[in-house]
């Protein structure tokens, strides 16, 4: 073959794959399709996330940022009070009290978190106002109240007569048990990128049901329970709060990817962190993440976490891989 021939043809060949790998990213390390359906994306945990996800996704199409839309999807199940494990509704602790927790992070780093929060239905509001309007990250208990008070924010009551009834129940034999993929620590963590390509993140629970009165978990801490960098990707958690906390998860995985690991890798990566140190057999803890071009990784403990995928038009469930 001539030498002109031969880069001829090797330029076609060059050309034809090119065009392929446009098509499906695949992570050659790990023979993993990396999954990429473009931008925007909203994505969310448990099947609660559906109704969140819409709220977000209408948001973003009308033009709106990723920060206002993370707000506006967590909101919807904060204020639905069949969800028994978020805001309105949310299971008590075991002295009868809802206390919730929340945190948001935009892209340009900015986040707020309210903690140990009593009878305000939407602490990832007040979370909100916390990153806008104070020098703070988190505002605690009663001061936590008292500046949503100040705010405008309603006093409300949020033990639901159905809650209520669990509790009293459950004093029957005050057994403290969390069960896996129960709703007693069913979070909501959500995460979006906007048509702009800015990623934010929200996180918001009630926590595990008959905790500890003043017990706080890891979905109101930056790093643990939900973590964005813009110039990366952003990861959010959900499960037993004490286990994220000790690893620090959402942060590890936003580290992981910055290191080069797709969205499923840090996610896998992540959960192999928690099980290598720590008891997980009646354990769970769950993973989502995304990066800055859309890709998106979810991973658990056991099976189970489903999670909701809001992209390209359509916002369908997903069960995610487990460890187990």
């Amino acid at each position: 073959m001539k030498r002109r021939d031969f880069l001829k043809n090797t330029a076609i060949v060059t050309a034809a794959t090119a065009l392929v790998s446009c098509d499906i990213e695949t992570d050659i390390s790990t023979s993993r399709t990396l999954k990429n359906g473009g931008l925007p994306i909203v994505i969310s945990t448990w099947n609660h996330g559906i109704a969140a996800n819409e709220a977000a996704m209408e948001l973003i199409n009308n033009g709106g940022r990723a920060i206002d839309a993370v707000e506006a999807g967590v909101r919807v199940p904060e204020s639905d009070p069949e969800m028994m494990s978020v805001g309105y509704g949310g299971l008590p602790d075991r002295d009868g009290h809802v206390t919730l927790d929340a945190c948001i992070m935009d892209e340009t780093g900015n986040c707020g978190a309210v903690s140990y929060l009593e009878h305000i239905m939407n602490p990832i509001s007040v979370a909100r106002k916390v990153m806008d309007e104070t020098p703070h990250v988190m505002l605690s208990g009663k001061g936590a109240y008292d500046f949503a008070i100040e705010k405008g924010f309603k006093r409300e009551n949020l033990l639901t007569e159905k809650a209520e009834n669990r509790w009293k129940q459950w004093l029957v034999e005050s057994k403290y048990e969390p069960i896996i993929n129960i709703e007693n620590h069913d979070t909501i963590g959500l995460l979006a990128i906007d048509k702009n390509g800015d990623i934010s993140g929200a996180c918001t629970t009630s926590g595990l049901a008959w905790k500890l009165h003043g017990r706080v978990g890891d979905s109101p801490i930056i790093g643990a329970g939900m973590y964005v960098d813009n110039e990366v990707g952003g990861a959010v958690a959900t499960g037993v709060g004490e286990m994220v906390m000790k690893t620090l998860g959402t942060f590890l995985i936003v580290e992981l990817m910055r290191q080069g690991r797709n969205p499923q890798e840090a996610c896998e990566e992540a959960v192999k962190r928690i099980v290598a140190k720590q008891e997980y057999k009646d354990m769970q803890v769950g993973y989502l993440a995304i990066d800055k071009e859309g890709n998106y990784g979810a991973y658990a403990i056991h099976p189970g976490f489903n999670y909701a995928l809001h992209l390209e038009g359509e916002n369908k469930m997903h069960n995610a891989e487990s460890y187990v």
